[in-house]
């Protein structure tokens, strides 16, 4: 045991905390602010590598995941998430096959030049206030299913993604939630065995060092779950649309 934990990616107090933050902006994520846990992705990935700090992170998602479904298990629009769910296993496919022929700095800008051209159609029709007229057409679905599906393989960064699909079909909140939660607990889980026994970052070391997150990732959920109860609708679509635009702004950084 005592050399288990001496294997553990992790050492130094900065790292700690790194981690730690990490896990409870994961659960706030979950449950409330979609999102905002991609504050934190860059900084995991200059401490533990890029690769490396997708191992550690995909676990705490997939518990945080568990703990939003179970709480809005009744919320979900299951049209949004079928429309959404062939295309991103196909993006996984996607990601495995150019994950080395893609430079880091080069997909962080092109994921962030798609993520600002769907910024761009999720405010105009905030600003027109009536319906998204491509929402329903046949290719808008796959087309951000695709995207997620890439962008949460190679770096856990699909939050983005989510949020402007779910907020440009104008879900209500606890719908937005709901949705999200049980598409990322179907995608999350997915993932895992590509990265134990493909991309080999999971390991019981991590395992061992992600139960140590277990009571920030608690703690954080209950806060998303008391944030989205005091935001009206129009509010939290505001956050999550700010939450948004940061985090897109982090991927040009």
């Amino acid at each position: 045991m005592n050399n288990l934990f001496l294997q553990l990616p992790t050492q130094t107090p900065m790292e700690w905390s790194l981690l730690l933050a990490t896990a409870l902006l994961i659960g706030m994520s979950k449950t409330g602010i979609q999102g905002i846990n991609m504050l934190m992705i860059p900084l995991m990935a200059i401490a533990f590598g890029a690769r490396p700090s997708t191992g550690i992170i995909l676990p705490m998602l997939c518990f945080s995941d568990l703990l939003a479904v179970l709480y809005y298990r009744r919320q979900a629009e299951w049209k949004h998430i079928l429309r959404l769910l062939p295309a991103a296993i196909a993006g996984f496919g996607l990601a495995v096959a150019v994950d080395r022929l893609v430079p880091p700095a080069a997909f962080r800008i092109l994921l962030a030049g798609c993520l600002l051209l769907g910024l761009a159609i999720m405010i105009y029709a905030e600003v027109k206030r009536g319906a998204n007229r491509w929402a329903e057409r046949r290719w808008y679905g796959p087309v951000f299913g695709l995207a997620g599906g890439f962008t949460t393989m190679i770096g856990n960064a699909a939050g983005p993604v989510m949020a402007i699909y779910l907020l440009s079909v104008k879900l209500p909140k606890y719908a937005f939630v709901g949705t999200s939660a049980w598409f990322f607990l179907v995608v999350n889980y997915l993932k895992l065995p590509i990265q134990i026994y493909a991309w080999h970052n999971i390991s019981t070391a991590t395992l061992m060092l992600n139960l140590c997150t277990i009571p920030f990732m608690l703690i954080g959920a209950l806060c998303g779950i008391y944030i989205v109860k005091k935001l009206p609708e129009q509010g939290f679509r505001k956050v999550i649309i700010a939450i948004t635009v940061l985090s897109t702004l982090i991927l040009l950084l």
